[in-house]
């Protein structure tokens, strides 16, 4: 019995939890799917690859609803990819031509994210405490200015990052868009990372399926549970208050920390 045969009960309702997750948060495809499926005995690579591919069609499955709902600031996701695109595309460029065993370098580069996640979540939940003015509901999504340097500077490492160990699209980025926009609602901080996040993985899991990194039958289980996760996640995004989506994002972003540091 195969390891996909074996766990795939496991596999589809992890892909439920983790797209349902997704829908509200913006945070769990890198964060929670790759330690998922190395803690099942897949290899590191192809836990890696495939799970890049599943972030981008999973999440492309709820930006569409984003945008309707205005959870989507165009202008600051325009400048993320601006940086995170050529970012992703220069690191899979150097594993295709250096052949280099990047093992030791991404587990040093998810121990540091498992940190920096835990001073992200804390962030997060007591940004509203520490400002003297909040972000309104009459706040158009559209009327947030970017900040051009740092946010292109925050894409291209995050693309980096994103392709090297696929974690940080949906974790990193809603904490430091949160840093950058502290004004903007959280929703809005959601459905900008996930829109943004769609375009980033894809990149870079099609630079990993062409680098052998990729199991089609393990990306076919995981979606069958993560569409229908996404979707009702994804509807529930409007419908609860910033203050709560605040929580649910800092317990998402410590229970991602804590799946990286036990990996």
């Amino acid at each position: 019995m195969d390891l996909i045969t074996a766990n795939l009960h496991l596999i589809v309702g992890g892909g439920f939890l983790i797209g349902f997750l997704i829908g509200i948060t913006g945070v769990g495809a890198g964060s929670l799917t790759t330690p998922m499926l190395i803690g099942f005995g897949f290899p590191p690579a192809i836990a890696v690859g495939t799970d890049l591919l599943f972030a981008s069609i999973t999440k492309a499955s709820a930006a569409l609803r984003h945008h309707r709902l205005g959870n989507v600031n165009w202008p600051i996701l325009g400048w993320l990819a601006i940086g995170s695109l050529p970012g992703a595309s220069l690191v899979v460029a150097w594993l295709y031509f250096s052949q280099a065993d990047t093992h030791l370098l991404a587990a040093a580069i998810r121990k540091v994210l498992a940190v920096a996640l835990v001073f992200s979540a804390v962030a997060i939940a007591l940004l509203p405490l520490l400002r003297k003015v909040h972000p309104s509901e009459d706040d158009a999504a559209e009327d947030m200015p970017p900040r051009k340097i740092g946010t292109l500077v925050f894409g291209l490492v995050l693309g980096a990052m994103v392709a090297l160990t696929s974690v940080g699209a949906g974790a990193i980025g809603v904490a430091v868009l949160t840093g950058l926009y502290p004004m903007l609602l959280a929703r809005r901080v959601v459905g900008t990372d996930i829109v943004h996040a769609v375009p980033l993985t894809l990149v870079s899991g099609l630079g990993h399926a062409g680098l052998g990194n990729l199991d089609v039958t393990l990306l076919a289980a995981l979606l069958a549970g993560s569409v229908p996760g996404i979707l009702i996640g994804s509807r529930l995004t409007g419908r609860i208050p910033d203050w709560l989506l605040r929580v649910v994002l800092s317990i998402t972003l410590l229970y991602a920390a804590y799946l990286l540091m036990n990996r």
